[in-house]
């Protein structure tokens, strides 16, 4: 007996971000969901982004994106400042959300953020992506199974080359920084150990450093964290590094486990695996997290299908993040008084 086949989500794009090519459209495609409207700032951006990857029509700003009837659910790719205005609006419109991360500038918006999907009643989901890849699933299964022991130590590093001074990740009213862009991944990862750790990671210490020429935003930042079975972490980034690495190893008491990259695992899909037997290399396949995440959330959309990646989750890493800000001596990231 064949599958039913699900009714395509209608999904409408905030801007014409560079990573909306990869982390929607190209999964939505794969998937047979429609692109039915882009908005952004400078229409004729739109326009081009419109005609290079098929969406159905341009609208003439956000608010109209977000009151289009047709518009079922939103993707906000917007600067890190903009995800929480916009993801409110969103959610006061009635409309799905699938956010990039962070949901929003602090723990208060994000707060908010919570507040206004639990009143819409609608879906919203953070796009910590790695987390729907089998690189990932295959390390909570290697601790699930006892292979590596019991969990003693985690190792999270996301860093990239610096983008161009005027990239908007490194200003501070749009919420940039290593943290926010970077550094959030190494936290969310440690903690969704949690379940093998006793309960969620408390920090212990943060240290930093400033981007010249921008006061206030965080060149690189390094937390450390304590479980309270007893395991630690070490949670870093750098937003302005050699080369780009996005490494995860975990250290139980029987062995490690590292994927190279378990960020962008189309890249590199390695799992290494290490025990007092011997070491081995697991390949996880290179189909893109992106795809398994936008999976995830039509299924929760159509079917209620529960995804881990919710608001409340959302609120608890924005937390974290804030903590880290403070331990490093920076201030938490303002809310955005830039407008959409």
């Amino acid at each position: 007996m064949s599958e039913p086949v699900r009714e395509p989500l209608r999904i409408g794009v905030l801007g014409a971000a560079r990573i909306t090519e990869r982390a929607l459209v190209d999964p939505a495609r794969a998937a047979g969901h429609r692109l039915v409207a882009v908005a952004a700032r400078d229409r004729s951006r739109a326009e081009a982004f419109a005609a290079e990857h098929g969406v159905e029509r341009v609208v003439g700003s956000y608010a109209d994106l977000l009151a289009d009837p047709e518009v079922e659910a939103v993707y906000n790719p917007l600067a890190n400042g903009l995800h929480g205005p916009w993801n409110l609006a969103a959610l006061a419109a009635g409309k799905h959300v699938l956010t990039e991360k962070p949901s929003a500038s602090n723990a208060e918006e994000a707060a908010e953020v919570r507040e206004a999907a639990a009143k819409a009643g609608t879906v919203f989901m953070e796009g910590f992506h790695y987390l729907f890849h089998p690189v990932t699933r295959r390390l909570h299964e290697l601790l699930d199974s006892g292979e590596l022991g019991d969990l003693r130590r985690v190792e999270t590093l996301v860093a990239i080359p610096a983008p161009e001074d005027t990239d908007p990740r490194w200003s501070l009213p749009l919420a940039g920084g290593a943290v926010m862009d970077l550094g959030c991944y190494s936290l969310h990862t440690q903690r969704m150990l949690a379940p093998w750790a006793g309960g969620a990671p408390r920090l212990v210490s943060a240290r930093g450093g400033e981007r010249a020429g921008a006061p206030g935003v965080d060149e690189w930042l390094d937390a450390e964290l304590a479980f309270p079975g007893g395991a630690t972490g070490s949670a870093r980034c750098h937003m302005a590094y050699d080369e780009l690495e996005m490494s995860c190893r975990i250290i139980g008491t029987e062995g490690e486990a590292s994927a190279p990259n378990f960020v962008l695992p189309h890249l590199d899909d390695r799992v290494v695996v290490r025990t007092a037997e011997g070491e081995r290399t697991e390949h996880l396949g290179t189909r893109s997290s992106y795809s398994y995440q936008l999976e995830a959330f039509a299924a929760r959309v159509r079917e209620g299908t529960p995804v881990p990646l919710d608001a409340d989750d959302a609120v608890a890493t924005m937390t974290l993040i804030d903590e880290c800000y403070r331990a490093a001596g920076f201030a938490p990231r303002p809310r955005s008084t830039v407008g959409g």
